[in-house]
């Protein structure tokens, strides 16, 4: 291997090898536990950003620690591949979706492969093959059948130039279009909808079902969700026989109602609108229908509206109050009218001042005064009822109570639950999507696609113009089909699925991708799900992840899963950040290029720039390129970095520097390993050849070596055994006595003339026949002479027709197996080697914990150093413990830095990869510290330590730390008044003061 560490030449080595050797397929073994891994597909753009980096490194080691593990491990990768970008790239390069598409996946594969992700190719998937969405489209129809899809008329973005309908993204902050310029309005259209309000009770209640969510995550759901107890009311229009029912989740304010309002879309509209009022009405709704859903609710926007001139009646008290419409209120959402309160609403309060409308107290606090106080706030806590009729003196919670009793008695009203929860509208006027499978026939209405006949593909003769109606709308071959039930003239539907119906439920197609007859087979599906750790963004919190959820209710239903709940776990990792300039004066980004970082300054005006972290993007010019930083420093690097910088749910600040420390990092494992490796190769002897007439002749070193092979990775018995205290025996009687042991030394002779051996194994004799260690190794070494041999090993040698080319015929006939390792209990570990291996199973116990936690990555990594250093440190390099440390410190290293990790356990001797190891178990033996250091204190200043048994009592404690040389020194001729002991830490010995 090469002496220096250079990434470039071993990590495309080791990914074709693990390709080659199938290494990450996905294992059948079914008495191995399953662990499902997912990390968010992505949408296949073309080119790979640091988002994508983190998300599938942090996946990837969760992935490859499980395999270690002993779990069977489904770790799929694949693509979310229609969309919105492929269609405008049709437009704006005149090339095909579908061609640039593929294109893009190719790219970003390779891009993915090179970070060395241990993903199951075989599993691969992009939703815009026809092979996916025919299943897309067969789930459609399952919901269909159900009674869980249907159409009705809704609004959407549309372009009066191009006459096209908008995507959200495609109307700029101005209400514009991104192509025409266009002033966007909004119209009406029949659309598809899925009734995921039927399980909004069900998908509320099992958020409890998930404690590995993070708890933000299922906030923002409960609250998309939105669930609401309250009344349902119906208020009377004065001189019609139509009614305005409202929901309200304060039926105690309803005394205080001095306005209702309507949405500008709400059938009553044109009804309640007196004559008078009319054209101010018709042009606010047409105002209204150009502003973007989230424009009308903005918090910080101002509310408005115009009345109507129609009159509603409140059932309550019978009072008259004006209808009016406003654009805060929205036809989709509850009823499409709400009870305007304003003593009591925040938002009511403030449209009333704009309106001067009349505010009504009905609720005051308990302590109040004065309740005809004029308000300079709405009060929106509870109290008692005033203003209110008979319920006047009550608790406004018990009025709650009392007015939905009386309006269910009355019949104008009920107790009901409502959720802010809407149906999904899947409809897209795109081309670039899942067709929907239904043909509209004239006799028989909305006909479903035969399952026979599906998939309804994409056809590929299609011009894209970015205008008119939709581009499949306009393909009358496409279009015009014979009803499947009647055989009647009909036509397509030309909408395509939104495309978080493809992600909806592709983690249910990956454990069984290739299956071409079902959507998968319930018992593959059933072993496989549910996703054991789910790892995207934050930003997917509601739409994906609810989505998700609605999709494994619904197939459970279907009876194809078991399962409630699609993942697990689940892991929202942070964004990366990078260095950002940007002129506070003109509001340009600066491309980091052009700015010396000391005096951070616009080239272009000399002013002076603001500099801040913020999420990469092309736009701020603040991005870096994974390939350039790979190709500097190499895979493993950037891996480092990105899981070392920053918790994973924490935002990761991009800083080159922490990358440079990251590649000294993996150059020190790099020189630590290789130097061990060079001289401590498992394989001690060479291997027989054919025409070494010196192997022939001496069998005894041939089944030596043998067993020595065989049984390497025993390192905890068979290496003390075999290569130390053996070959320091054998080296120091040579020096001293060759012939002290019978037929040794004409073996070990041998050994130097045939093999080197001094040179192979590199021990350096000079310390060998240090004095103060020459004893100890002959002690060890006539245990196992007289273990292996007999005591006639250590008998005076009389025989001397020994050659250096012979050996005895009685060693001759020894086998492997008449070997046996010493039994454990009388190896005995020096200091050392006991801080070595304490060290070393700190660290296995603390990454194990780091990664089957909370998956804190930054500080597993940071046990690697701290073993990696131990390593380096230790004074026992010729000891099984060094190796076992070494070998320790590249499984742990393993998940992280893959490239490196192969390279250097390969290096060891090893054939069988490092992937396919056991994850090592800790023990808890190695962690207890038989020593510790005791501070030895006169009259509470420190004189110095001592070292003591970790288990000594007080009265041992007292009595070692009287005997030390420190206490001694600083007690002599000194009365002792007193002794603090504090087991553990110190001894303080108290005495007279010096006057």
């Amino acid at each position: 291997m090469e002496s220096r560490y250079n990434p470039a030449s071993i990590e495309e080595k080791w990914q074709q090898t693990w390709a080659e050797s199938s290494l990450y397929k996905t294992s059948t073994d079914a008495q191995k536990p399953k662990f499902y891994t997912l990390a968010m597909f992505p949408y296949p753009s073309g080119n790979l950003h640091m988002g994508h980096v983190r998300v599938y490194t942090i996946i990837d080691v969760i992935a490859r620690l499980k395999r270690m593990q002993g779990f069977r491990v489904l770790n799929p990768m694949g693509w979310d591949a229609f969309g919105l970008p492929a269609e405008n790239a049709a437009i704006e390069r005149n090339i095909h979706p579908a061609k640039w598409t593929y294109q893009n996946i190719a790219q970003m594969k390779q891009q993915l492969e090179r970070l060395g992700i241990s993903f199951d190719w075989e599993k691969e998937l992009a939703t815009c093959s026809p092979d996916y969405y025919r299943w897309t489209q067969w789930i459609f129809l399952q919901f269909y059948n159900a009674g869980l899809a249907y159409q009705k008329e809704a609004a959407v973005n549309w372009d009066p130039i191009d006459q096209t309908v908008l995507a959200n993204e495609q109307v700029d902050s101005e209400g514009r279009s991104w192509r025409s310029g266009a002033k966007v309005e909004r119209k009406l259209l029949r659309q598809w909808f899925l009734k995921i309000t039927e399980y909004a009770e069900e998908l509320l209640n099992d958020l409890d079902k998930l404690p590995g969510w993070p708890e933000r995550v299922k906030l923002m759901q409960a609250n998309w969700i939105g669930k609401s107890t309250g009344a349902y009311l119906e208020f009377l229009i004065a001189g019609m026989e139509d009614k305005i029912p409202v929901f309200t989740t304060r039926p105690d304010t309803v005394f205080g109602v001095s306005y209702v309002v309507l949405a500008p879309e709400h059938p009553l509209v044109e009804k309640v609108t007196t004559p008078e009022q009319k054209q101010a009405v018709e042009a606010f709704i047409k105002e209204v229908s150009q502003q973007s859903e989230m424009d009308r609710t903005a918090e910080n926007q101002p509310k408005r509206g115009v009345p109507t001139g129609g009159k509603a009646i409140n059932p309550f008290n019978d009072q008259e109050v004006p209808i009016w419409i406003a654009d805060y209120v929205l036809y989709e959402y509850g009823t499409g009218a709400v009870m305007g309160v304003p003593a009591h609403d925040t938002r009511d309060f403030a449209f009333a001042k704009q309106y001067d409308l009349p505010i009504t107290t009905v609720i005051v606090p308990d302590d109040a005064d004065n309740a005809d106080e004029e308000l300079t706030e709405a009060y929106t806590e509870t109290g008692v009822m005033v203003n209110s009729g008979p319920c006047n003196g009550e608790t406004s919670e018990g009025c709650k109570l009392a007015v939905i009793e009386y309006a269910e008695d009355e019949g104008y009203g009920e107790r009901r639950i409502q959720y802010r929860l809407r149906d999904w509208l899947i409809s897209r006027q795109r081309y670039w999507g899942a067709p929907i499978p239904i043909i509209h026939c004239p006799k028989c209405g909305a006909v479903p696609v035969p399952d026979e006949d599906l998939p309804v593909k994409l056809p590929e003769n299609v011009e894209f113009s970015g205008r008119g109606a939709s581009p499949l709308s306009q393909l009358e071959d496409w279009v015009n089909v014979p009803c499947p039930s009647c055989g009647t003239p009909a036509k397509r539907e030309t909408d395509t699925m939104d495309t978080f119906m493809d992600s909806s439920w592709y983690f249910m197609r990956y454990p069984d991708a290739n299956n071409d007859q079902q959507v998968f087979d319930p018992k593959i599906g059933n072993d496989w799900m549910p996703v054991d750790q789910y790892v995207g963004g934050i930003e997917h919190a509601i739409l994906h992840l609810l989505y998700s959820r609605f999709f494994t209710k619904v197939m459970r239903d279907c009876k194809l899963l078991n399962c409630d709940e699609p993942f697990s776990r689940l892991l929202t990792q942070g964004m990366v950040h990078g260095l950002t300039y940007k002129n506070p004066v003109t509001g340009k980004y600066i491309p980091s290029a052009k700015v010396n970082p000391e005096d951070p300054k616009d080239p272009e005006t000399g002013e002076k720039l603001e500099v801040f972290y913020e999420k990469m993007s092309k736009s701020k010019y603040n991005g870096v390129d994974p390939l350039e930083v790979m190709a500097k420093y190499g895979a493993d690097t950037a891996r480092m970095f990105i899981l070392f910088k920053a918790p994973p749910e924490k935002d990761l600040e991009w800083d080159d520097a922490d990358v440079e420390g990251q590649f000294r990092f993996l150059n020190r494992v790099w020189r630590l390993v290789s130097e061990f490796s060079r001289y401590h190769t498992p394989n001690i002897l060479p291997q027989e050849q054919p025409q070494d007439k010196w192997w022939q002749k001496n069998k005894i070193v041939n089944t030596i070596g043998g067993f020595f092979n065989s049984n390497r990775q025993r390192i905890d018995t068979l290496i003390p055994i075999s290569l130390i205290p053996i070959f320091l025996f054998l080296g120091v009687s040579l020096i001293h006595d060759v012939n002290q042991i019978p037929l040794v030394g004409g073996l070990l002779k041998n050994i130097f003339i045939g093999l080197g051996a001094l040179t192979t194994l590199k021990f350096s004799f000079d310390q060998l026949l240090w004095e103060n260690k020459r004893k100890e190794f002959k002690k060890k070494a006539q245990h196992l002479a007289v273990e292996y041999f007999g005591e006639k090993a250590l008998a005076k040698n009389t025989d001397t027709s020994h050659k250096a080319s012979g050996t005895s015929s009685e060693f001759n006939n020894v086998k492997k197996n008449d070997f046996k390792p010493i039994p454990e209990e009388t190896l005995e570990l020096s200091k050392e080697e006991k801080d070595l291996r304490r060290a070393i199973h700190t660290a296995i116990k603390e990454v194990t914990e780091d990664l089957d936690g909370d998956y804190q990555f930054n500080t597993a990594v940071s046990e690697l150093m701290k073993l990696s250093n131990a390593i380096s440190d230790a004074d026992c390099k010729n000891s099984p413990v060094y190796r076992e440390g070494i070998e320790t410190l590249l499984k742990l290293l393993a998940p992280f830095s893959p490239h490196i990790s192969e390279e250097l356990w390969q290096s060891l001797g090893y054939k069988d990869s490092v992937h396919t190891q056991t994850w090592p178990d800790v023990d808890l033996d190695a962690l207890v510290v038989d020593e510790i250091t005791l501070v030895i204190q006169v009259n509470g200043k420190t004189r110095g330590t001592i070292q003591v048994p970790a288990k000594a009592d007080k009265a041992t404690l007292e009595q070692l730390a009287t005997d030390s040389e420190v206490a001694q020194r600083y007690l002599e001729n000194k009365e002792v008044k007193k002794v603090i002991v504090v087991p553990g830490k110190l001894v303080n010995f108290v005495v007279p003061q010096a006057k």
